[in-house]
């Protein structure tokens, strides 16, 4: 590979197949051709795709017919768009099966962070790679996002993730999983230095109990502990959202939501002015996956507002201005606010209404303003092998690249895991 001064978007190869079924309404391309397979991408709200373009980083999973063993090897792939050649540019202990080892890059195309784990002690780190040279620096600790301008990476604690839900953090054995004890003040959002490496724990949750008494009032009484999910920078690297779960003792290795309660908390990126933007309450109404909206002031969330099902809907991140940003257009997926503020891309669960019946979902381009929807492309979401829990289930997790012209998104037409492309440049 090298690293060319390439405008975006970079030409597609054509060693890459295009995609036909159920007559798509853009270009799409599959970018793992055999024998590069059961890859994923990181998830909806950060881009594999390089910054000038033109690779895409991937994490390729040891199997998918089966939940990974503690200490079975994955690998870090980059994909070239514009030669169409890939290749493994490291191997990882320290990922799992939906968000791979959070494989995403920094300033460059020479800078591209993952995670891997010493499996002699258990230890999850991160790597930061220069793919084209073959250079590699071990950081202190984890990278769950990297901040836009690529200096702090944010991360939870990637041991403690799995305990919330089955197919998130790292594979390690049961024993090897910390608890925590209610509000634990040596557990909480970790930030990680680029140049130096250093980690630091920028909030506990002891501090982030008693910041918020609408976080600590409803659970008083109550045996458990708060755990760390999904950590974002705002696209402005000035705020930081953090999903915190509260998990019930009891229901510790149990899948049910019954045993946890999800809040939405924030703060800005040096850990002062805590908030709550999303109390567990509103959302055990019906609801997932917040993200951040363009501003950097909103938040873009599935919620259940009026009790007749998801809609699509923002709030600020201090929890006020709650409002829909479409009445009647039904909510569900892994939702992005394009940066016009008009469109709304997302994909479907197999579960939710937009899903066909027959293992197949949607790519939704939703006008706010008009309530027109586009289908972009419809493929086959569910793997052959799911595995307990759902951990090996295959979320599309739409993502755009840097210049908001092309997404790319998992998804296993014939059962299997591939990666796609989509280039929405002239069609919609």
């Amino acid at each position: 590979m090298r690293d060319l001064p390439l405008t975006s978007p970079v030409p597609i190869s054509d060693r890459f197949e295009t995609y036909q079924a159920f007559s798509p309404a853009v270009p799409v391309w599959c970018i793992t051709p055999p024998p590069l397979d059961r890859c994923i991408h990181r998830f909806y709200d950060t881009s594999p795709v390089s910054p000038s373009g033109r690779y895409v980083a991937l994490t390729r999973l040891p199997t998918e017919d089966r939940p990974p063993y503690e200490g079975e090897p994955a690998e870090i792939v980059v994909v070239d768009l514009l030669t169409g050649e890939w290749r493994v540019v490291a191997p990882t202990f320290g990922y799992d099966t939906q968000l791979g080892a959070q494989a995403q890059w920094g300033r460059s195309d020479r800078e591209l962070y993952f995670n891997d784990m010493d499996v002699e002690h258990w230890r999850p780190f991160a790597f930061r790679l220069d793919p084209l040279s073959g250079e590699r620096t071990e950081l202190d600790g984890t990278v769950y996002m990297v901040s836009p301008d690529g200096a702090k990476l944010a991360s939870p604690c990637l041991l403690r993730t799995g305990l919330t839900q089955a197919g998130y953090g790292v594979v390690v054995p049961h024993v090897a999983l910390p608890l925590n004890a209610r509000a634990d003040e040596h557990d909480g959002l970790f930030i990680t230095h680029a140049d130096t490496g250093k980690r630091e724990l920028l909030v506990s949750f002891a501090e982030i109990f008693d910041a918020l008494p609408e976080v600590r009032r409803p659970l008083e009484g109550e045996s458990g502990a708060l755990y760390g999910f999904h950590v974002k920078w705002n696209p402005q690297g000035t705020r930081l959202m953090f999903v915190i779960r509260w998990r019930r003792a009891e229901g510790y290795g149990r899948k049910e939501s019954s045993f946890r309660r999800n809040h939405v908390v924030t703060m800005n990126a040096d850990g002062s002015d805590i908030r709550l933007a999303m109390p567990a309450e509103l959302w055990a109404r019906g609801g997932h996956h917040p993200n951040w909206c363009p501003d950097g002031e909103h938040i873009i969330q599935n919620l259940n507002l009026f009790g007749t099902g998801l809609r699509f809907a923002s709030y600020r991140h201090d929890g006020t201005d709650l409002r829909a940003f479409h009445t009647e257009i039904r909510g569900g997926g892994h939702p992005t606010l394009h940066p016009d503020n008009r469109h709304i891309l997302t994909d479907a669960y197999t579960r939710e209404y937009a899903e066909f019946g027959d293992g197949t979902t949607p790519l939704r381009w939703i006008d706010i303003e008009s309530g027109q929807e586009t289908m972009l492309v419809r493929m086959r979401t569910v793997p052959l092998v799911e595995g307990p829990m759902n951990s090996l289930r295959v979320d599309p997790h739409p993502a755009w690249d840097g210049s908001f012209r092309r997404i790319v998104f998992n998804a296993c037409p014939d059962g299997r895991r591939k990666i796609f492309v989509a280039d929405l440049t002239c069609s919609v």
